[in-house]
């Protein structure tokens, strides 16, 4: 997948000029490939684009959710609360006075990926559930993940990290589905907790 191609692509339908999009996307490619980003990285963003491209025809909104796709953790720092909020805010300001796009579809959508709640406009449930797909993956890429996780948050000690992820996970159990729609739930709700499951058993 060329991610490269699919952001251009987006943002010269929006608009941008051929300058803008090179350096917009040099922006992003920095961004992302920070060397302290283990997980939240450009690997991460083809994943979710993967799925965005098999249901995009469910999506009302497919440029708005692809625009936040690309930005929803532009903004990510371990120690800090407000990485959505933050990474929100900066893909308004990446856009145009005058832009097509729904901006107030993508903040919210942005925003929604911190508490991966229920939300009353479905295409913000399908951006929240392509974010946390991982979760249902193989069990041996799945370890890969919580390891990536983990690195993330190397600043924490185990005795401070350890209750802290299992407690993050226990959230997820907690709710009555981990996925937003019903799609996801079939394939994916079982084989999740399932994973979230094992990996709080090594955790605690």
């Amino acid at each position: 997948m060329n991610l490269e191609k699919i952001y251009s692509e987006l943002l010269s339908k929006i608009g941008f000029s051929a300058n803008e999009i090179q350096q917009k996307w040099k922006d992003l490619q920095k961004t992302y490939s920070g060397k302290s980003r283990h997980y939240h990285n450009l690997n991460h963003l083809k994943e979710m684009i993967e799925s965005f491209e098999i249901y995009r025809d469910k999506l009302e909104n497919p440029d708005e959710i692809l625009f936040s796709i690309f930005y929803h953790d532009f903004v990510y720092s371990a120690s800090k609360k407000d990485n959505e909020l933050k990474s929100a805010e900066y893909a308004l300001a990446v856009l145009p006075e005058n832009v097509i796009l729904n901006k107030q579809l993508i903040f919210d959508a942005i925003c929604a990926t911190q508490q991966h709640h229920q939300n009353e406009i479905e295409d913000i449930n399908w951006l929240i559930d392509f974010d946390l797909k991982i979760l249902a993956k193989d069990w041996g890429d799945y370890k890969i993940y919580f390891e990536q996780i983990r690195k993330e948050y190397r600043i924490y000690p185990d005795f401070l990290y350890k209750p802290g992820r299992a407690k993050a996970l226990k959230h997820f159990l907690e709710n009555d589905f981990i996925f937003q729609t019903e799609e996801f739930r079939d394939l994916y709700e079982e084989k999740a907790r399932q994973n979230i499951e094992n990996e709080i058993s090594l955790l605690t």
